[in-house]
């Protein structure tokens, strides 16, 4: 447990400096708000979740693969199969189950709710990416911990999918500036900068596209991949049409933002 929560710590440090230093280096656009406000509430949000996910679940999805491995639960641990394969197998589907649960959090309006913190970002960085409702962040590790108790992965390809699941978060919600180019070829295997950003347009068609994290082939083999938004990176609007007011999102009312908030007509099953 302890060695887990070193190598993630450090991971997440190295990742997010990394980020940090290559948004101020090549900064993709201007940002359009004070970015030491966005950050005071963002950074505590980020401190907030890893606190209550340990006060209430008294496991870890690393420690339900290894449960998993001892009593032989889950498709992998009744699978023959080499052990490479198992890991390739248990990561490209617990990121398949996190692009579902994402499109849930955009169908139902209750869940929308809750989603609509992570989304009333005025502007786009890493931080944004790490900006999510406690009670949000509470059912998603329930999801999590049903995956790997399903599924059955190795101990190892869990912590791996932990590692790149928050890692490509802050990579992907980063104000980066990558060459056309390369973010074409890039685009075909993982989410890039641009691709996810035009989940954050404040375009309802916009925001109900492009919902994956890490691997780009599920919005592909779905159809809900959109590869740029109409008015162009350097012109469109961040985040929900309904928050524009800098001082109504500081962290108070973020926490409050699913129960009086406007959930205006995002949801899916609304559009």
């Amino acid at each position: 447990m302890q060695t887990e929560t070193t190598i993630r710590l450090i991971s997440f440090l190295m990742i997010f400096i990394t980020v940090a230093l290559w948004e101020l280096r090549a900064p993709r656009r201007p940002l359009t708000t004070s970015k030491k406000s966005r950050w005071i509430s963002n950074l505590a949000i980020i401190f907030i979740n890893p606190l209550l996910v340990r006060l209430v679940f008294p496991i870890a999805a690393t420690g339900m693969a290894l449960k998993a491995g001892q009593h032989g639960w889950g498709l992998l641990n009744n699978i023959d199969l080499p052990y490479g394969l198992d890991l390739v197998i248990g990561i490209a589907i617990l990121d398949l189950v996190i692009y579902l649960q994402h499109v849930m959090f955009h169908a139902v309006p209750i869940l929308w709710r809750l989603h609509m913190m992570h989304h009333a970002d005025l502007d786009y960085d890493l931080t944004t990416g790490l900006r999510f409702h406690p009670v949000e962040i509470l059912l998603s590790m329930i999801i999590k911990l049903a995956a790997v108790a399903a599924l059955g992965p190795p101990v190892v390809a869990v912590l791996i999918f932990e590692i790149l699941l928050n890692g490509m978060a802050m990579f992907n919600h980063g104000n980066i500036k990558i060459p056309l180019a390369i973010d074409r070829w890039l685009r075909y295997f993982v989410v890039t900068p641009d691709m996810h950003r035009v989940h954050h347009s404040v375009i309802i068609r916009e925001t109900n596209s492009n919902y994956g994290f890490n691997l780009s082939c599920w919005d592909r083999l779905f159809g809900t991949y959109l590869a740029q938004p109409a008015k162009g990176h350097d012109d469109m609007t961040i985040g929900l049409s309904q928050f524009r007011v800098p001082k109504k999102l500081t962290l108070p009312r973020l926490l409050a933002l699913p129960f009086i908030g406007d959930p205006g007509r995002y949801p899916i099953n609304r559009h």
